[in-house]
């Protein structure tokens, strides 16, 4: 009734290259961290500062994506019969919900600092920093792309758009910090004072999104609700298979949580297939299950066959 998952070894093979990546993710985070939070200090910028604590930040997150990737990987336990998916997207929510306070805080803190009259900075090791992580993280974010493109790591995926993000913010720092640097001894130089304020504020602003959306989706997961692409997948398999077999009725249930993908689905069998015996019934889930797709121990499918329809 059940296809259970069977190929062990690649699951084991793509969790190991996944806790691998986020290892050195979490290493290369915390310099990069270290490193904004010191400059931001000795050049008096409040948005490297925000790059550092962004970066400090991420790096607690990928350590509980870590986490979340070592639980993925053992076996089902008893207590746990249907695996540890269900952390995966609390994990997104969390993720996503804490750069999103972060974002909203630096913004804040950018709109007072505008008001107060803007902050003077040391542009020379400002410029020298933002060069540096902006090369850094684009490379990083190139890097771990590629290697996603093989393991297909949700948790991989959501790392990725925080390197992409603080390269971006590094770019978007680097050419605030080359404008106030080419405005120094022209008429607009008294205006250097609210380039960090104001490079702040227009990246939270660009930012917030990002996290916004992966908390709206992981919700989505933790509350399982069904994509319609999902729904209208196996509607529309189980309406063709109806027309070919003469299916009395059919019910359909599916969602995704996190890599895993649920789905049962319960069919009324004619009168003249309740004799078919069990061959007949198996080619049948196994023309579903090829329809389908997604042959993977992350899929739970379940098909029951019955006469009657109380059991839908």
């Amino acid at each position: 009734m059940t296809t259970a998952p069977t190929t062990l070894p690649p699951v084991l093979t793509s969790t190991a290259i996944e806790q691998k990546i986020l290892r050195r993710s979490i290493f290369c985070t915390l310099f990069i961290a270290s490193a904004g939070i010191v400059f931001g200090i000795v050049c008096g910028s409040m948005s490297i500062v925000f790059d550092g604590m962004f970066s400090a930040l991420d790096a607690g997150m990928c350590s509980l994506s870590l986490l979340v990737s070592r639980l993925l990987g053992q076996p089902h336990s008893r207590r746990f019969q249907y695996g540890f998916w269900h952390v995966e997207p609390l994990v997104l929510a969390f993720n996503g919900s804490l750069l999103t306070l972060l974002c909203l805080y630096a913004f804040v803190n950018a709109v007072k600092g505008i008001a107060d009259g803007g902050r003077e900075l040391e542009l020379g090791w400002a410029i020298v920093y933002a060069v540096t992580v902006s090369l850094f993280c684009f490379t990083l974010y190139v890097k771990q792309t590629r290697l996603n493109k093989q393991v297909k790591s949700e948790l991989i995926a959501l790392d990725n758009k925080s390197w992409l993000m603080s390269a971006c913010i590094s770019s978007a720092l680097l050419v605030a910090f080359i404008l106030s640097w080419l405005m120094e001894g022209t008429r607009y130089e008294h205006l250097n004072v609210y380039a960090d304020p104001v490079a702040l504020a227009l990246l939270t602003l660009v930012l917030i999104p990002v996290p916004i959306k992966t908390v709206k989706s992981a919700i989505q997961e933790v509350l399982q609700m069904t994509p319609d692409s999902l729904d209208a997948k196996v509607e529309a398999i189980m309406a063709q298979l109806t027309l070919e077999y003469g299916f009395l009725d059919y019910s359909n249930y599916a969602t995704r949580v996190g890599r895993g993908l649920f789905i049962e689905i319960h069919i009324v069998i004619p009168p003249e297939m309740e004799h078919s015996g069990v061959h007949k019934l198996d080619k049948i889930r196994d023309q579903i299950a090829d329809a389908i797709g997604e042959d993977s121990p992350h899929r739970w499918l379940t098909i029951s066959f019955t006469h009657n329809a109380k059991w839908l």
